[in-house]
């Protein structure tokens, strides 16, 4: 586990998220549990070793960033392929999976399986979808770009589960090539 050093809430269209950090980079980034509270717990029991602090610079450019992503009003897609993570703790196939959902860009999706095929193992896409469920990133490592097979929804941890997603998506104007995701 990385050694966070600090962790802050901050509010954005969605609720409050959560971010934390080290000296090597981002550790954390928690989207909205039910309130404000709720998110503070969750990162409280994710990083009890560390209190909630003024994040420096860098993490201030990365919670613009997310708070920009979520907000879906940008004239340009929201970039945040830029923003460092630190990694350590994370399993090398986890590490693989991040590194491919995160050239996904606002407005495009992937299948499990995609992402599977592009990691030359065709095999996978159920760890592909475990890895991301098990995502500590989000949405800067965008697991809610990631579907199921058929451009169904698949599964999101986040509170609220797959109406988070979907509203994620309708945020950033995703776009499918035919039925599935957003039928009635």
């Amino acid at each position: 586990m990385p050694a966070t050093l600090g962790y802050a809430l901050f509010p954005t269209a969605l609720g409050h998220c959560g971010i934390a950090w080290s000296a090597q980079g981002l550790t954390c980034v928690q989207l909205p549990e039910a309130d404000e509270a709720a998110t503070r717990a969750r990162m409280v029991r994710r990083h009890p070793q560390c209190h909630e602090a003024a994040p420096p610079q860098h993490v201030q450019e990365a919670i613009a960033a997310v708070t920009a992503l979520l907000l879906g009003t940008p004239p340009e897609p929201v970039d945040l392929t830029h923003l460092v993570l630190d990694m350590d703790g994370v399993p090398p196939f986890h590490q693989r999976v991040y590194a491919l959902a995160r050239q996904i860009l606002p407005g495009e999706t992937r299948t499990y399986g995609e992402l599977a095929r592009q990691l030359g193992e065709p095999g996978s896409a159920r760890a592909v979808g475990q890895a991301l469920g098990h995502n500590p990133f989000a949405p800067i490592v965008p697991c809610h770009r990631v579907l199921a097979a058929g451009a169904r929804a698949g599964g999101f941890s986040a509170t609220g589960g797959v109406s988070t997603k979907l509203r994620m998506l309708l945020t950033e104007r995703a776009e499918f090539d035919g039925p599935g995701l957003f039928d009635a």
